[in-house]
């Protein structure tokens, strides 16, 4: 059962955040930079009609990911574009509907894929059909469910900013830096508003805190790699020594609820669990906040400068508390 749970949970939501990241993520990036670029002279607003493209393909390519991500034979994994598209668009079920639409029909797969004579018949369209209807009759449901939630939180954080932001900048903070995808939990809650300010602070905590922290252990290389790439990189560390999540995780518990009740910050939950990873987090709060002076001050705040003092400032009181130890956060960036 718990590689089951693992292959559900853990594969599946990874290589849906690689489907997302391909289309809805990237589509909102160069929707942004061709509508809000700094030098309007450059007339860029052709990158916003390919990133209108890649938005409308997320359900396909959520499908892809996943059918791959879970190992399923080829014709499979291309009837999961229809499967995708059924999941997301079709039948309304939105990030989750696409998701549960193609786990199961990958698992099932198991039982007629590859089996008959005629398996370039009879697999596409067993996928295609029990894809759709586990679409049709799931989806809607989940999608309703997952949405309703993500409205209590942002309806909590703007009723309790301070209580909220913490709760919701840990709990995302966490599942970035866990081996769990935050930016699919984001879009599936559909976290918008002052929530998503908060979870981008929660990522962002996280990410810079460790690319700070480990610095003397792991160089520029280091610092690039968590920084901008992922705070994952430090869960074997993690797992030796629990201690060194505590300083990115306080920062995040610390910088939040100042955001959320003295400097609001919102973003879109394309944003809300990306922290400073390719600086789409930051990118998405331009785009939902608009791209003034004030908004990249805050960008600048927020989500680096505050984030790696405080973590770093945490980081030494447990230094000298021998808590943690120099070596403890060294990566080998090349496996």
């Amino acid at each position: 059962m718990k590689n089951h749970l693992h292959r559900w949970v853990i594969e599946a939501l990874s290589f849906m955040a690689l489907g997302l990241f391909g289309s809805l993520i990237i589509g909102l990036i160069l929707e942004t930079l061709g509508s809000q670029t700094l030098i309007p002279q450059l007339n860029l607003s052709f990158l916003s009609e390919i990133g209108k493209v890649a938005m409308s393909v997320t359900g396909a390519a959520i499908g892809v990911a996943i059918a791959y991500g879970l190992g399923a034979k080829p014709l499979v994994i291309f009837s999961c574009v229809i499967v995708g598209t059924l999941g997301y668009d079709t039948f309304g079920g939105g990030a989750v509907g696409a998701y549960i639409a193609t786990l199961i029909v990958v698992e099932l797969s198991r039982i007629y894929a590859g089996k008959t004579k005629i398996d370039i018949i009879i697999t596409p369209l067993l996928t295609i059909v029990v894809g759709g209807a586990i679409a049709k009759l799931c989806g809607p449901a989940l999608n309703q469910f997952m949405t309703g939630l993500g409205k209590v939180i942002i309806v909590g954080t703007e009723q309790q900013p301070l209580i909220m932001g913490i709760v919701v900048s840990v709990i995302f903070g966490l599942a970035l830096t866990a081996p769990i995808s935050s930016a699919a939990l984001a879009l599936m809650l559909d976290l918008s508003g002052l929530a998503a300010g908060a979870a981008t602070i929660g990522c962002a905590s996280q990410m810079v805190g460790f690319a700070v922290n480990s610095y003397k252990d792991n160089g520029w290389s280091g610092l690039l790699s968590i920084g901008i790439g992922t705070s994952m990189l430090q869960v074997p560390n993690i797992i030796k020594n629990p201690m060194i999540l505590l300083p990115p995780t306080l920062t995040s518990a610390i910088a939040a609820p100042i955001m959320t009740t003295l400097f609001p910050m919102t973003n879109n939950p394309a944003g809300a669990g990306m922290g400073t990873s390719g600086f789409i987090g930051q990118i998405m709060t331009i785009n939902t906040m608009g791209g003034s002076l004030q908004t990249w001050l805050l960008i600048a705040v927020f989500h680096i400068l505050l984030p790696s003092c405080l973590s770093f400032i945490l980081y030494k009181f447990f230094l000298n508390k021998q808590w943690i130890k120099p070596g403890d956060q060294r990566i080998n960036i090349a496996s």
